[in-house]
């Protein structure tokens, strides 16, 4: 039976240590691995543009010696220009693996419930799976281990604080969210996640001040305040998001050993600030260059 990725939660806690564990010695030695899908090709279905997504996807693809084919939003109209169960079923007999990064989450759904082939999500407005994976090998990189830390989430409750918070409670980490009022994470996936953290010994926390939420935390994350699509709510997330700031002053406000993260892009000067983005405890390029060990970690998984 063939396995897609659409979501963290799709994961058992083996599934995901297995691929921890393929990320690292991916990364310690590519050469390794070199080949290994070759004569296999990779689809790239996106509504969205992308930077870290494509080029890492791609990147990955041949570095494991397969070949990718790239379907922008002009090329592929989903539901559009043809039906999505027949691109599905078309590509189907094309590829051996496809990445959707779309505008609704039901069309990844679409996708994966039509395609004979393995689905992975590469973001929608629901979840960012491949961001979440990447972000726990990054924090279990730089830190040893996962049980145990802390982490602060201060911004916005969107798609990456989502899988982010499928992947902390299912390893372990505690997470402090701090949000403005109105800009809750879905409210189903925080119970869900706080379900699960339960089991693994862990706390998912929500709350409306961000220096409670950085007072005993490990890792600080944030993430833009306007996503693409909400640009026409731009001044009014602006006002909201005012004083949710990961600024230098917060920052020494933390523990001195904190690391932050941001899943990228980012809007330097708004949710977060150049001084800390730049500083000594940024590791928001490491986090970015491990999307490149996960994913091809991921590919390995779903096809061999």
């Amino acid at each position: 039976m063939k396995k897609d990725l659409i979501s963290v939660k799709d994961l058992s806690k083996n599934e995901i240590d297995e691929l921890l564990e393929l990320a690292q010695a991916l990364k310690a030695d590519p050469s390794a691995y070199y080949e290994k899908l070759k004569g296999k090709s990779l689809g790239l279905i996106f509504q969205k543009p992308s930077n870290r997504t494509r080029v890492s996807f791609e990147v990955g693809m041949y570095q494991l010696g397969g070949y990718t084919v790239y379907l922008g939003p002009d090329d592929i109209k989903l539901g559009t220009r043809e039906a999505t169960k027949d691109i599905a079923q078309t590509l189907s007999r094309y590829l051996d693996i496809m990445v959707a990064r779309t505008f609704l989450h039901r069309d990844v759904i679409d996708l994966a419930e039509n395609a004979t082939i393995p689905v992975i999500n590469g973001l929608s407005d629901l979840l960012h799976p491949c961001q979440g994976l990447a972000d726990i090998f990054t924090i279990k990189e730089k830190f040893g281990q996962l049980e145990g830390l802390n982490m602060a989430y201060i911004g916005d409750g969107n798609n990456v604080l989502h899988s982010l918070l499928y992947a902390v409670s299912a390893t372990g980490v505690n997470i402090k969210i701090a949000v403005p009022k109105g800009y809750e994470p879905d409210s189903a996936i925080l119970s869900e996640a706080s379900k699960i953290a339960k089991i693994n010994g862990s706390k998912v926390e929500l709350c409306h001040d961000k220096e409670s939420a950085i007072s005993d935390a490990d890792i600080i994350y944030t993430d833009v305040w306007v996503s693409m699509g909400q640009e026409n709510d731009r001044e009014k997330r602006f006002s909201d998001f005012r004083n949710f700031q990961v600024s230098l002053d917060l920052l020494k406000k933390a523990r001195p050993e904190c690391v932050v993260m941001h899943c990228l892009p980012a809007h330097r000067g708004e949710e977060i600030a150049d001084e800390v983005l730049d500083g000594p405890h940024s590791i928001v390029f490491d986090q970015a260059e491990n999307r490149l060990h996960i994913q091809k970690a991921i590919l390995l998984q779903l096809l061999m």
